[in-house]
């Protein structure tokens, strides 16, 4: 009987791991949008009134059969009173669907060695990332434009309820 038993579950592992598989894909299929290559610019201003922009490429891929998506982020600036520029953002993105909680999963990586879990989930038609960092929370929102443009925003609070804005940026398609 044991045996019978053991035969069956080992049976059945394969169909739940290509069904949560399937799941995986499925909501990951509604990202397939930011999927290409994107250059536009954006703002960063952790201190008000110090603003700093930036032009910025994205790249996503879908990778694994569709179950996670790629992302590379990178900002650069010129350097005031020079033609260089330097890096200013530089960040790696791995995003999947958790079947199990049902929900999304960010994990971000940057240059300088910081990286987050963030939850996410669809928000009003636009994809929104939430992170926890000490003594406040962090939250970016993505959406298409009319004109299919990558349009995000990103915003702080410490309370939870009110929101300020820290970053916006606009990228165009351009693979």
């Amino acid at each position: 009987m044991k045996k019978m038993f053991l035969f069956l579950l080992m049976l059945s592992w394969p169909v739940a791991a290509f069904a949560q598989q399937t799941t995986q894909a499925q909501e990951m299929k509604k990202l397939d949008f930011l999927v290409g290559e994107w250059q536009g610019e954006g703002w960063t201003e952790f201190v008000p009134g110090q603003r700093r922009t930036a032009s910025i490429t994205e790249k996503a891929q879908s990778k694994l059969n569709g179950t996670v998506l790629l992302l590379e982020g990178l900002g650069k600036t010129k350097v005031p009173g020079k033609q260089e520029e330097i890096v200013v953002h530089n960040a790696l993105g791995v995003l999947s669907y958790d079947a199990n909680a049902k929900l999304y999963r960010l994990n971000s990586f940057l240059a300088d060695g910081r990286s987050t879990d963030a939850e996410a989930s669809f928000v009003d038609g636009a994809f929104q990332w939430r992170m926890q960092v000490p003594q406040m929370s962090i939250r970016y929102t993505i959406k298409l434009t009319e004109k299919g443009e990558w349009f995000e925003q990103g915003e702080m609070s410490q309370d939870g309820k009110t929101w300020r804005q820290f970053h916006e940026m606009t990228l165009r398609r351009v693979k």
